[in-house]
């Protein structure tokens, strides 16, 4: 079952891809704040401290690596889920032992915004209940 009320910050330049999965994942009982770039993404992640952070790999100002090794090297002990979401790859959403590009979790934009909502509650769901 689903936990209500879990934080997400989507970090997304492209008003609609951020629009389109804010009411999925708001759809599905998150809670969710936005940032159009980097910069605004970590002054939101202080501000709100999310469960998860999905960002975009490309972006003005600062990019989604930049963001998302900033956002792990603040969270410290502590971290999110960190994903990066981007269309510049076609693989399928995959994860890596170690962060690489500043998040382990890596999902292509062409994923629908239902399935990226199951990949992040499946996530989540691991973190709570990690297998021993």
């Amino acid at each position: 079952m689903t936990q209500l009320h879990r934080k997400i910050l989507i970090i997304d330049d492209d008003p609609f891809f951020l629009k389109v999965l804010t009411d999925a994942f708001s759809d599905n009982g998150f809670n969710v704040f936005n940032a159009n770039d980097g910069i605004e993404g970590v002054k939101v992640y202080l501000e709100s401290h999310p469960d998860v952070v999905i960002s975009d790999l490309v972006m003005p100002r600062m990019g989604g690596v930049s963001t998302c090794m900033e956002i792990g090297r603040l969270a410290g002990d502590t971290p999110p889920v960190i994903v990066l979401l981007t269309s510049m790859f076609q693989e399928t959403p995959h994860e890596h032992d170690a962060p690489e590009m500043g998040a382990r979790f890596h999902i292509p934009k062409s994923t629908s915004p239902l399935d990226v909502v199951i990949i992040i509650e499946q996530l989540l769901e691991r973190e709570t209940h990690p297998q021993s």
